[in-house]
């Protein structure tokens, strides 16, 4: 744009008014981009982040190996139960299930193996439509089960019933399910790396899940 305007001694928007309905092919795009300074210096700090990031989750894991080759009981059944029912995400443990006795067992899991606060653990309830008359109740047994304040809650996702359902659903489930989330990646990935030292395998794609 400036040496169309140094060359034909004409204006800024007197240029932006000939060539605004000049259609750019994605090729010249990406060759615009290519030639922006701040955009290569936004480009180069994201990748170098990115990497920085996978770095820390690397050795987080590597620490999980380590602590999987001396473990105690407690351990290895809060990673095996996290293998089986937990959400794979890279930043925070989710955790969910409808036995009350392994709920209380995950989390005396990640307060003992993780020193994980009170504060640090929050609750989300699964319930269902007979739940919501005693909703209250519901999601305070839950709280009972953890150990935890009402502050600790999340809003509670309730299922509905289908038109097809008939006002009826067909699990028994007395109290919905229950999830725990802790966000702490230096967890989650220790969690991953003590899983496949268990187990004796290995994943890369673990570091990206």
């Amino acid at each position: 744009m400036k040496e169309i305007e140094r060359k034909l001694d004409v204006s800024r928007s007197s240029v932006s008014l000939w060539v605004r309905d000049i259609q750019l092919t994605s090729e010249q795009h990406a060759a615009l981009l290519q030639r922006n300074p701040a955009y290569n210096g936004q480009l180069k700090g994201s990748k170098t982040n990115r990497e920085r990031a996978r770095l820390r989750r690397r050795r987080h894991q590597l620490s999980g190996r380590r602590r999987a080759r001396t473990p105690d009981s407690l351990y290895v059944a809060g990673c095996m139960l996290f293998w089986a029912e937990g959400y794979k995400c890279r930043g925070c443990v989710r955790f969910s299930n409808s036995d009350p006795e392994v709920i209380r067992l995950f989390a005396r899991f990640l307060r003992e193996c993780f020193g994980v606060t009170d504060d640090g653990i929050r609750v989300y309830c699964h319930l269902f439509a007979d739940h919501v008359s005693h909703q209250h109740e519901v999601e305070q047994f839950w709280l009972d089960v953890v150990g935890l304040p009402r502050t600790s809650l999340r809003k509670s996702m309730v299922n509905f019933y289908s038109r097809s359902s008939q006002r009826k659903r067909t699990n028994r489930l007395p109290y919905g399910t229950c999830k725990l989330v802790v966000h702490s990646t230096e967890i989650v990935q220790a969690i991953y790396g003590s899983i496949q030292e268990f187990a004796g395998f290995s994943r890369p794609e673990c570091l990206d899940c």
